[in-house]
């Protein structure tokens, strides 16, 4: 059976999202789609998206700011797509970690096969993922999502375990408060709040809560996974 790749396109203007929307699934992909940044990080939190179509020019946050945002946690294929031909704008969206750049002036049909590029580039680069993160006595499922410790099951909430994920696929890098607060709670919290739950979750995953080995403070800065 032929993968389906699920693209998500971010544009403020209706009328383009749902064209690309049109041309995309009838080349066989799954589409989701977001009309400005918030919805944008929402469909990235509740699903697995293989490429993100993102237009620059959108009110409140812009398609930059919102690729640098992803790039903090998520390397997913981005393919930049702007009303603006100049050069300073592609040179600047490649450099904050866009794959490809494409005017608006393109027809549907070249940008369905850019995705395509970005997504052929994509899977040739990066080393197929593990199905299973082992790190001693702590392993993570990926498939069943099932979490142990020790050879054990352990139950952990839909938040600890994306919380746990992310730091466990991206072991030794720090996140700060201010990006979990983003990922997981759009922005709308505190230090606290990000304190509760990885308390609760070194309760459920620490030899001894009190000194963690896993899931470490970064003083004043934020959290990282020493992944030993």
């Amino acid at each position: 059976m032929k993968e389906v790749h699920t693209i998500l396109v971010v544009d403020d203007d209706i009328s383009i999202v749902e064209l690309l929307k049109d041309f995309l699934e009838n080349d066989g992909f799954s589409v989701k789609t977001a009309f400005n940044t918030t919805e944008a990080l929402a469909e990235l939190n509740k699903n697995t998206i293989d490429c993100i179509v993102l237009d620059i020019m959108m009110p409140g946050q812009n398609g930059f700011e919102l690729c640098r945002q992803i790039r903090m946690t998520n390397n997913v294929p981005i393919l930049f797509l702007s009303a603006l031909s100049d050069d300073v704008d592609k040179i600047r969206g490649l450099a904050l970690g866009g794959d490809d750049y494409i005017v608006k002036t393109a027809s549907p049909g070249e940008i369905v096969a850019r995705v395509k590029a970005v997504l052929r580039r994509s899977s040739t680069l990066q080393p197929p993922q593990s199905k299973v993160l082992d790190y001693g006595r702590l392993e993570l499922n990926l498939t069943t999502r099932e979490v142990l410790i020790e050879g054990q099951s352990i139950s952990l909430t839909p938040k600890e375990y994306e919380l746990l994920l992310l730091f466990a696929k991206h072991p030794k890098q720090v996140f700060t408060y201010d990006q979990l607060l983003e990922k997981f709670w759009e922005g709308i919290g505190d230090k606290h709040t990000i304190r509760v739950h990885l308390s609760r979750l070194r309760e459920k995953i620490e030899a001894d809560p009190n000194d963690p080995q896993l899931i470490v403070n970064v003083w004043g800065v934020g959290y990282r996974f020493k992944g030993e």
